[in-house]
């Protein structure tokens, strides 16, 4: 038994802000009597590639933004609330410590499957659909529904004291907030057929969100993103080529045999470093960053749900998607639509 995806769906807030924006956010809210500290105009678009990214309405939750996708992919697929048999959540944000947020987003569904949540940064989604990949291949699942929200937008750091600060908050500004959701079911061919992940967990210091846990249960100065953007792309590129061109070599394939590449963006110079290193063509990435910026784990499924959407993929075609997440975790999964 194969697992195959057989809806995707994406859900990004209406209001969006621009780069100038949170140049200007930062500059009047650090603002002292001494200047405070303002950014130079325009670095985070020339630094970034993004112009705008969607930000969540102050009375909505990560749960809802997945529980707008999930509604889309049942509809789009046919299916009805009761008729998922496993709803994993699957997402860097969470509505609460405890419960799990698949709970919460189960409830506003009205499922009454089984649930829990997958956290693993920017890999939470890509690790959730592997978790239904082989709960379905294992038979102990048949239609298994994946989702995420994501609201970073609540842990930037806009009063910042100096460059140094700014510097170590700068991925903040990048994010975006979104839903996605796909539906995974059994299927006698097609869906999925390779899977790699690999791990350099000893660079889990480079980019953290440090409160809520055992370390920080209280501090609200560690409730703000803190990393550095040059050691993690810096891990990325000396660890992450080995896990992908294997999976051409495993499976006897090129890129070109692909409709779309999805690969996790978090800066356009970066994406395309990654995709220089790696010999993507150009022409098969779905590149979302500038209008959506950074929106964590649920940008894999909403370059895979733009591609559908837009006619570029369709039953049928071989979708990839690669997966990149601080830790510093590193995923690829190969698919048959």
């Amino acid at each position: 038994m194969r697992a195959r995806i057989t809806a995707v769906a994406a859900h990004l807030p209406e209001r969006t802000v621009t780069s100038a924006e949170v140049e200007a956010r930062v500059a009047a809210e650090s603002a002292t009597a001494d200047g405070g500290y303002r950014p130079h105009p325009t670095i985070v678009e020339r630094m970034t590639g993004i112009r705008t990214r969607h930000v969540m309405r102050d009375d909505e939750q990560a749960s809802d933004l997945a529980v707008a996708a999930a509604r889309d992919v049942l509809a789009r697929r046919g299916v009805q609330a009761a008729g998922i048999d496993l709803l994993v959540f699957g997402s860097a944000s969470q509505d609460l410590i405890e419960p799990a947020t698949a709970h919460i987003v189960a409830a506003k569904l009205g499922a009454t499957c089984p649930v829990f949540d997958v956290k693993n940064a920017c890999n939470s989604f890509l690790n959730g659909l592997q978790t239904a990949d082989a709960l379905i291949r294992t038979g102990q699942h048949e239609r298994v529904l994946v989702c995420t929200g994501e609201s970073p937008s609540r842990a930037i750091r806009w009063r910042v004291r100096d460059r140094a600060q700014f510097v170590d908050a700068f991925a903040g500004y990048t994010l975006s907030d979104g839903g996605a959701a796909m539906l995974v079911e059994a299927a006698p061919d097609g869906g999925i057929f390779y899977r790699g992940f690999a791990a350099v967990s000893s660079a889990w210091r480079i980019g953290t969100l440090p409160a809520g846990g055992s370390m920080h249960p209280r501090d609200p100065d560690r409730t703000y993103f803190s990393g550095d953007g040059r050691r993690l792309k810096d891990a990325f590129v000396a660890n992450g080529a080995e896990i992908f061109t294997t999976a051409l070599q495993k499976t006897g394939l090129t890129w070109d045999d692909f409709a779309v590449i999805a690969v996790h963006q978090v800066t356009l110079p970066y994406l395309e470093v990654l995709r220089s290193i790696l010999g993507i063509p150009s022409e098969r990435l779905v590149v979302t960053l500038p209008g959506h910026g950074n929106v964590a784990s649920a940008s894999l499924p909403l370059q895979i749900a733009t591609a559908l959407d837009g006619g570029r993929c369709g039953p049928g075609d071989r979708v990839a998607l690669i997966g990149l997440a601080g830790g510093v975790s590193l995923g690829v999964m190969f698919a048959e639509l």
